[in-house]
């Protein structure tokens, strides 16, 4: 399995969890978790995926992602779980 970290930050508005989905479907990449608060109009989405099936490269899907979040005025990072977690170890 090879899972990747995705958060969503930035103004709240219709259909931002729907278009990144659609994405990840599109390219075969499982939703493993996702979590999402909105908080005073602020969106803040968090989900685990696993990329491991996708049909482009995960620099494909961070690039495709990136864009995107700019497409709909939100800000999408997308990193592997192991830098993820190794990046706010405590």
């Amino acid at each position: 399995m090879n899972k990747a970290i995705i958060t969503v930050v930035g103004q709240d508005t219709v259909g931002i969890i729907a278009k990144v989905c659609l994405y990840l479907s599109e390219h075969h990449t499982n939703v493993l978790d996702i979590s999402q608060t909105i908080i005073q109009g602020y969106f803040n989405m968090m989900m685990i995926v696993d990329y491991g099936q996708a049909d482009v490269s995960f620099e494909q899907i961070v690039t495709d992602l990136e864009e995107l979040g700019e497409e709909i005025g939100v800000r999408i990072r997308c990193q592997r779980e192991e830098i993820f977690t190794k990046m706010h170890r405590v």
